[in-house]
């Protein structure tokens, strides 16, 4: 029987001992010539080790794969073309950030790759420790430790080699690199827009096709021509499409752009799998890393950057926010006085200016929150922010990765629930969906300004902060709680990216601010609008009440004596009283009356009851509800909806409840909608609504309740 052969090709940087180890494999059985065509040397040797007859075949050594010299041409289109058995990546060990980046790009293609981490006897005299078994796990690749000039581990290499080369599994698309939103967006239209022109036995990977056409890969281009003839001038105009839509996203070469987050990946595992305790000399971003990942500074850094978020989304929001505040009031009153008195007039203004009007002056802190996100994102922040709280996130069994999402239900728990398809464990993804809800969504921001703007003035950006934290330590409670009893295991590992720190460009931020505020702006001409009408019919009907007094002729019997200033007064106060009787008897207020106990031991009325109610369908809709159950004639009168609210029963404890609740009850039909696909399970997504609601309302009880045993009024 003949021996099995495999071809192993031996790929690396130059200076990495690629060439030491390939002698110390190959000894005096190897052949010296030019590859074909190159004069570019070439050398192959041939052994026969544990029953197989191996081919080595030892590649021009190069930093990258990317195409600019005929070395990095040669090593590519061998492992391309040729389609060795197994690539075996020598790596030199001490000077790892260098050396992995030939090796993301080998791991894009579709072959077979094991590391070997060569010179690991400089590394460890230097300092440098690394976590071989740690970066098996997150590349999914073996990993061996080799001494070249020493011949250690050239025995443990080739076994491991060949158990992969026998393996049958197939080659891992998982743990590649992941590039940013819009890069990733292209690659996959790109890559759809290829298979549908291309002929089946196209010989190269797809994405890594999409990936090397984005780069501008002027071999990959001219093998595009080949392959697809008349289809590939339609294939290279869609490739400048997107060339160009990134060129402007980024304001750079998208190859440069790739190339950067590239990096950002390596960053991510070097800060996993390498410790060191000798200073070492690094980039800029790796200096900023000092501080704002530093272990003792970078969590309390990361908490005053999201102070300064809230401090300054209520700060700077309200000379805006008044602005509009005072158009919607001028609106009001302009109507007010043209309009005849009509069922119509009564549904324009009590139902569609009160309740759109009361939710659209929170735009401006919608604009600035995400302003801020987009910061974070385009900076490369968010990602440190996740590092940060890896060592928390552990405490729950998920990695700081898992915070990414979290993080971006700050914006909308919508994409922040889509977002978990990063995480490849199927038990941390529904543990992720299933705690991300406790993050305060945007929408819930109108409700949080309302309350904390009026009842706790100028603490009202260091309350809301204070909710938003709330959130985050309930998540991590429940996490901890769901994996000890419904999701227990082990962690999956993952590669935490860091990409580089860019100075984010202002058209980018815009954009990015803007895409996310869009949704804002449409769900005032949609669901909040239909909502405010629902709300208004159902406060407005039945239309003839039996009030408990006259209130026109009390009106009428106020004393001439008093100044004008008492006589307004008094006015405004009766007709609160009659606009307050007729919600409370109106259909509205017996659905409120109905559920009202339930509600009674965390401090909210019947008003709050209903608004919370309706916050079901999309949470901006308990802002509105207020501004029509709260609705008063003095349309003009400034912070008509806060006078209100401070002239109500409610309390500041009472609105410290129900913005608890509001910050954790269960989410709005969109969100529950996307956890019903993601999770694609009707029993999570009634879990998820069942658990939160039952919590928030634990939550609040604890608040009011308990604030009321100390004192708190």
């Amino acid at each position: 029987m003949h021996k099995k052969s495999f071809t192993i090709a031996l790929a690396g940087n130059p200076n990495s001992g690629k060439t030491t180890i390939f002698n110390n494999i190959t000894g005096t059985r190897q052949k010296v010539g030019n590859w074909p065509g190159v004069t570019v040397e070439k050398k192959e040797g041939a052994v026969s080790k544990y029953g197989y007859d191996l081919k080595i075949i030892d590649l021009p050594g190069t930093y990258s794969l990317t195409p600019f010299s005929i070395e990095e041409i040669v090593a590519r289109d061998f492992v391309l073309d040729e389609s060795p058995d197994v690539v075996i990546d020598i790596i030199d060990a001490s000077n790892l950030e260098r050396s992995l980046y030939l090796a993301t790009q080998l791991r894009e293609l579709d072959c077979k790759v094991l590391f070997a981490l060569n010179m690991a006897d400089v590394a460890f005299s230097r300092g440098t420790k690394i976590d071989a078994e740690k970066m098996s796990e997150l590349l999914n690749v073996p990993v061996v430790f080799t001494t070249g000039n020493k011949n250690k581990g050239i025995d443990s290499l080739l076994k491991t080699a060949i158990e992969l080369a026998e393996s049958k599994s197939k080659i891992s698309q998982k743990r590649k690199v992941k590039y940013s939103k819009d890069i990733e967006d292209s690659i996959s239209k790109l890559q759809s827009f290829i298979e549908e022109r291309l002929e089946q036995n196209f010989p190269y990977n797809i994405r890594w096709t999409a990936i090397k056409l984005l780069e501008n890969d002027k071999i990959v281009r001219e093998r595009i021509r080949q392959k697809t003839g008349n289809k590939s001038l339609e294939i290279l105009r869609e490739v400048e499409t997107h060339r160009k839509h990134l060129l402007d996203r980024f304001d750079d070469d998208p190859e440069i752009v790739m190339t950067d987050e590239r990096y950002g990946f390596i960053a991510g595992i070097i800060k996993e799998v390498v410790t060191t305790s000798k200073k070492r000399r690094i980039d800029t971003s790796r200096n900023v890393d000092l501080l704002l990942t530093n272990r003792f500074v970078g969590l309390p850094i990361f908490i005053l950057f999201i102070w300064i978020m809230f401090q300054t989304t209520f700060a700077v929001g309200s000379y805006p926010m008044e602005w509009l505040d005072n158009g919607v009031n001028w609106l009001s009153t302009i109507l007010e006085t043209s309009l005849p008195d009509s069922l119509f007039k009564d549904l324009l203004l009590n139902g569609i200016i009160a309740g759109v009007g009361s939710v659209i002056i929170f735009l401006p802190n919608i604009l600035i929150l995400f302003l801020f996100i987009a910061i974070f994102e385009d900076t490369g922040y968010m990602s440190r922010a996740a590092f940060l709280m890896d060592k928390i996130m552990h405490l729950i069994g998920l990695h700081g990765k898992s915070f990414i999402p979290m993080l971006m239900g700050f914006g909308c728990n919508v994409p922040a629930i889509m977002a978990t398809r990063i995480l490849e464990s199927n038990k941390d993804r529904i543990l992720t969906i299933l705690i991300t809800p406790f993050m305060s969504c945007s929408a819930k921001l109108p409700i949080y300004i309302l309350l904390a703007g009026t009842f706790f003035s100028a603490r009202a950006g260091t309350v809301i902060f204070s909710i938003y934290i709330i959130g985050i330590i309930l998540s991590i409670i429940t996490g901890r709680l769901f994996r000890s009893t419904l999701f227990k295991g082990a962690d999956a590992p993952f590669v935490m990216e860091l990409p580089p720190y860019r100075v984010p460009m202002i058209k980018s931020l815009i954009i990015h601010m803007w895409d996310r505020s869009k949704m804002f702006l449409k769900k005032m001409g949609g669901i909040i609008l239909v909502g405010s009408v629902i709300v208004w019919m159902l406060t407005a009907f039945p239309r003839n009440i039996n009030y408990s007094m006259d209130y026109n002729e009390e009106i009428n019997k106020i004393d001439a004596s008093f100044t004008e200033k008492q006589k307004k007064a008094a006015i405004t106060k009766l007709i609160r009283a009659k606009q307050a009787e007729k919600a409370e008897k109106s259909f509205m207020g017996r659905i409120g009356k109905t559920i009202a106990p339930v509600f009674a031991p965390i401090g909210i009325d019947w008003r709050g009851s209903v608004a919370l109610l309706t916050g079901f369908v999309a949470k901006e809709i308990v802002v509105s509800t207020f501004g029509i159950l709260y609705a008063t004639e003095e349309t003009d009168e400034p912070d008509a909806l806060k006078n209100a609210l401070l002239s109500s029963e409610m309390t500041s404890l009472s609105a410290l409840s129900l913005m608890v609740f509001v910050l954790l009850y269960l989410p709005c039909v969109a969100t529950i909608a996307t956890i019903r696909r993601e999770t694609g399970s009707l029993k999570w997504t009634l879990f998820s609504v069942g658990y939160s609601t039952s919590i928030a309302w634990a939550a609040a009880f604890c608040v009011y309740q308990g604030g009321k045993i100390l004192g708190f009024t």
